[in-house]
C-alpha cells in the first residue's frame, strides 16, 4: 500500500527525481515520506510525518542535492502512528544503509529481540527498521549489498516490497527485493529506476519489468540485473506500457476524482467498443481468450473481488447467470481464502483487481487454483500479478487511477463483466445472435448516454442535492437486482470520502430491518430503472415516505420520481446495463457531499489506493 521509488544515475542529482516520484505514488499513502540518498560519507535521511509537502519543506535547504543514488517512501501506517521517526527511510546503527518497505514482517518481535540483545537500539516502532540493522549486520561479512539482502530474507516471514541503499567503499548501491507487494524495475541509457508501481516509472520509459515474488534486483547506470534468493540469474523481460505518464495528472481539476469521473464515456469506449466483434453479435478479446473451447468445461463461476471491485463482481454475477445461465458466487476475497471453498475442475475463479496486486484477491485465486479451478481475471494494469497468474485475462483500459475511491475502474469492470457475460452466453448457446447484437448495440449507444449526466446541467442538479443533504445524519442507498450493487456501491463512496455514515441495501429487505431508522433525518437515495423490478423498488419509495424519510429517486423510471421528493434521471437503456448509468450521479453526489464538509477527497483518511496487505 506504500509508494516505493529508487534511483541510481550514471552523473546528476536524485532529489527531485525521487519527490517527482512520491508525488505520483502519494496515493497509496499519505501518513508520512521520507529519502535517503547516498552521499561521500554515508547515506542521509530525511523525512516527515504528514504530506509529500512537508518533506519537500525540508528539503528546500539543498543539503542532500548532488547525490546520484537514493530511495523514497509514502506511508500507509502499519506498525507505529506516523510520526517523524516512523517514517521510512530507516538507517542502520551505522549509518551507512537505508530501508524503505511495504508490507509487514510477521516475525519482527522475534528479530528485534535478538537484535536488541545484540546492542542495537531501534529508533522506531516500525517492523521495517529490523530489515535495516539485519541488513547491516550481514554486510559486514557479505560480497555485497545483494548478498546481504539475500542472507537477511533468509530469516523473514512475512511479505514484503523493499529497497535498500548503502555507501560502501566501492560507491552507492540499490537493490530491491519482492514478495508479495508489487515492484517493477527499468533501465535507460545512464540511469535505473524502481518503483512499487509502474507510475513512477513512466516518466522515464514505457519499457518495464515486474518483479515476482522471491527476485531480488541490483540497479547500476543503464543496467539491472534480476536474481533469485540463490543469487541464481533469472529473466524478467520488460513489458511495453502504452499509458502514458502525462494521464496522470490533474490538468484543470480541482480533484483526480472529478476527473476520474468525466473520463467515464472515454474508459467504456476503450474498453468495450473494439472488443465487439465484426458481426456485432459476439465479443472477440485480444489474442483470441475467453474461446468457446475455455469455457467447455466451466460448470459455475467463482467471483473474488474486494471493496468497488467486488460491488462490480456482483454485477458480473447477475450477467453472467442472467445471459450465459451458469451460477455464480460471489465473496470477499478476504473471507474466500481463510475457509474451505468448495472450488475445483468445472470452477471459473474469476478475479477482479484494479491494480492486480491486492493481497487478499491474489490469494484467493491462488487458492482457487491450487484446488483445480481455472483463473481469469478483470484488471487495469498489464503486467501486474493478477494478469501474469491468471489464464484469460480482460484489461480494462481504464488508465491511470489516482483518486483512491475507484470511480472510472469500477465503470470498464462492469462493462468488461458484460463483454464476459456475452461471449460465455454466445459460447455456451445460451445467448442467441439477435438478442446479442441488441445489447451490444445498447452498449455502444451508451457513451453519448454518460456524457448526458456529465453536463453542467446535470451536474449542477447533482451539487443542489448534495448541498440540500449535507446536513442529513446519515443515507440509506436501495437497489433491487443488477441495481442493488449500485446501492452498495454509492454507500461506500459516500462512506469512502465524506466520513459521513451511509447503508446501501437491498430495496426488498428493508421491511426487514433497516425500516426501523427511517426518520425526517435520514436520506433515502432510491435506484430505479425501467425493467421488470420497477415497480416493487416504486413500492419501496412509498413505504419510506409513509415514515417520514426524504427520498430521491435516481434512474430511469419517471414513476419513482414522481413519488420521490426529487430525482435525478438517468436516460433508459437495457436493465442489464442500467448500473453503468446510474452510478454516476451517486459518484458525484459523493464528491460534492465531501467537498462541501471540506474533506480531502483524493486522499481520505486512512485508504490507500492498492491493497497490498491483509
Amino acid at each position: 500500500m506504500c509508494g516505493i521509488v529508487g534511483a541510481i544515475l550514471s552523473e546528476g542529482s536524485v532529489v527531485q527525481g525521487l519527490v517527482d516520484g512520491l508525488r505520483v505514488l502519494e496515493y497509496r499513502g499519505y501518513d508520512s515520506s521520507g529519502v535517503a540518498v547516498a552521499a561521500d560519507d554515508g547515506v542521509l535521511v530525511r523525512k516527515k510525518e504528514g504530506r509529500l509537502a512537508n518533506l519537500e519543506a525540508a528539503l528546500a535547504d539543498g543539503a542532500l542535492e548532488g547525490a546520484r543514488a537514493g530511495i523514497g517512501h509514502t506511508r500507509w501506517a502499519t506498525h507505529g502512528p506516523p510520526s517523524d521517526r516512523n517514517a521510512h527511510p530507516h538507517l542502520g546503527r551505522h549509518g551507512t544503509l537505508a530501508v524503505v518497505h511495504n508490507g509487514i514482517i510477521e516475525n519482527y518481535l522475534a528479530l528485534k529481540e535478538e537484535l536488541t540483545g545484540s546492542g542495537v537500539v531501534f529508533q522506531s516502532e516500525t517492523d521495517t527498521e529490523v530489515l535495516a540493522h539485519l541488513i547491516e549486520r550481514e554486510l559486514a561479512t557479505a560480497d555485497d549489498l545483494s548478498s546481504a539482502v539475500r542472507r537477511c530474507l533468509a530469516r523473514v516471514e512475512g511479505y514484503y516490497a523493499l529497497a535498500v541503499l548503502s555507501r560502501g567503499p566501492a560507491g552507492p548501491e540499490v537493490v530491491c527485493a519482492r514478495q508479495g507487494p508489487p515492484l517493477a524495475v527499468a533501465s535507460t541509457a545512464d540511469a535505473a529506476y524502481l518503483a512499487s508501481d509502474l507510475l513512477g516509472l513512466l516518466p522515464y520509459t514505457n519499457r518495464i519489468s515486474f518483479l515476482e515474488d522471491g527476485d531480488i534486483a541490483v540497479l547500476t547506470p543503464g543496467r539491472v540485473q534480476v536474481i533469485d534468493l540463490q543469487g541464481r540469474l533469472v529473466e524478467r523481460l520488460p513489458k511495453t506500457i502504452h499509458w502514458e505518464s502525462g494521464d496522470s495528472g490533474l490538468g484543470h481539476w480541482p480533484h483526480h476524482m472529478l476527473k476520474e469521473i468525466h473520463e467515464q464515456g472515454d474508459v467504456l469506449a476503450r474498453t468495450a467498443f473494439s472488443r465487439i466483434a465484426k458481426g456485432a453479435d459476439d465479443v472477440e478479446f485480444e489474442g483470441g481468450a475467453f474461446s468457446d473451447e475455455f469455457f467447455a468445461e466451466i460448470e459455475r463461476v467463482q467471483v473474488t473481488a474486494c471493496g468497488t471491485a467486488l460491488h462490480a463482481g456482483m454485477i458480473a454475477s447477475y450477467l453472467i447467470e442472467g445471459l450465459a445461465r451458469i451460477p455464480v458466487d460471489v465473496d470477499f476475497a478476504s473471507e474466500f481464502r481463510y475457509r474451505d471453498p468448495l472450488v475445483g475442475p468445472g470452477t471459473l475463479a474469476l478475479a477482479i483487481s484494479q491494480s492486480g496486486e491486492t493481497a487478499d484477491t491474489l490469494a484467493a485465486t491462488r487458492l482457487a487454483r491450487s484446488k483445480g479451478a481455472k483463473v481469469a481475471a478483470i484488471c487495469n494494469v498489464e503486467g501486474s500479478s493478477q494478469v501474469r497468474e491468471s489464464d484469460g485475462v480482460i484489461l480494462t483500459q481504464a488508465g491511470p487511477e489516482i483518486g483512491v475511491a475507484s470511480t472510472k475502474a469500477f465503470t470498464a469492470q462492469v462493462a468488461a463483466a458484460l463483454l464476459l457475460a456475452v461471449r460465455m452466453g454466445r459460447a455456451r448457446g445460451t445467448l442467441d445472435s439477435e438478442r446479442a447484437r441488441e445489447l451490444l448495440q445498447e452498449l455502444r449507444l451508451l457513451r453519448p448516454k454518460i456524457d448526458s449526466l456529465l453536463t453542467e446541467e446535470a451536474v449542477g442538479r447533482v451539487r443542489r442535492l448534495a448541498r440540500l443533504h449535507v446536513e442529513q445524519n446519515g443515507f440509506l442507498f436501495l437497489g433491487r437486482g443488477v441495481n442493488f450493487p449500485i446501492a452498495l456501491e454509492g454507500a461506500l463512496k459516500l462512506k469512502e470520502i465524506s466520513y459521513m455514515h451511509a447503508e446501501g441495501y437491498a430495496a426488498g429487505e428493508m421491511k426487514h430491518g433497516p425500516i426501523a431508522l427511517i426518520d425526517p433525518g435520514m436520506t433515502i437515495v432510491v435506484i430505479n430503472s425501467v425493467g421488470h423490478v420497477a415497480d416493487k423498488v416504486r413500492a419501496n419509495i412509498e413505504q419510506v415516505k409513509a415514515r417520514g424519510g426524504v427520498t430521491v429517486s435516481v434512474g430511469s423510471d419517471a414513476a419513482s420520481h414522481e413519488v420521490a421528493e426529487d430525482s435525478i434521471p438517468v436516460p433508459e437503456t437495457s436493465e442489464w446495463l442500467s448500473p453503468l448509468l446510474n452510478v454516476i450521479p451517486l459518484q458525484l453526489l459523493s464528491y460534492y457531499v465531501a467537498d462541501l464538509r471540506g474533506c480531502d477527497i483524493d486522499k481520505p483518511r486512512n485508504l490507500a489506493k492498492s491493497v497490498t496487505v491483509e
